[in-house]
């Protein structure tokens, strides 16, 4: 189910919903967002049903949308969210630490925002292989 996998991976960053009683305006604001990633994914995809191959890709999709809604209307601060989820690599010897999101020189708030575009935008070659023509 999206919304479980979509919680699984809000948690990933940090941000927890209570499983046990996921409040309802949740459910509800989670629900809209499927439904227009969905709708995304079918419209790049050129089909009336979206592609199981693409899951992750909707998961993450909706995550983003999730995390910029909550951003944009002031609810989700830096202390919300773990960045250090968001680490590519880590080199011991010599300490170096690279962030998926962009080097060690952006402010949290600039690898929190490049986060969530990230998720929001997947790489067009996600879609590629489930393509189809229209006549």
């Amino acid at each position: 189910m999206v919304i479980d996998d979509v919680a699984a991976r809000l948690a990933s960053f940090g941000y927890y919903i209570p499983l046990d009683s996921w409040p309802l305006e949740f459910i509800g604001e989670v629900t809209v967002l499927i439904n227009k990633v969905e709708n995304r994914i079918k419209s790049q995809c050129n089909t009336t049903n979206g592609p199981e191959g693409l899951h992750k890709v909707e998961v993450d999709m909706v995550v983003g949308e999730f995390l910029f809604e909550k951003k944009s209307m002031g609810l989700l601060s830096l202390a919300n969210i773990d960045l250090k989820a968001a680490v590519k690599s880590i080199q011991e010897g010599d300490t170096n630490i690279t962030f998926v999101t962009g080097g060690g020189s952006l402010t949290p708030e600039q690898r929190l925002d490049a986060l969530i575009s990230s998720l929001m935008n997947p790489s067009p070659a996600n879609f590629a292989p489930y393509r189809r023509i229209k006549w």
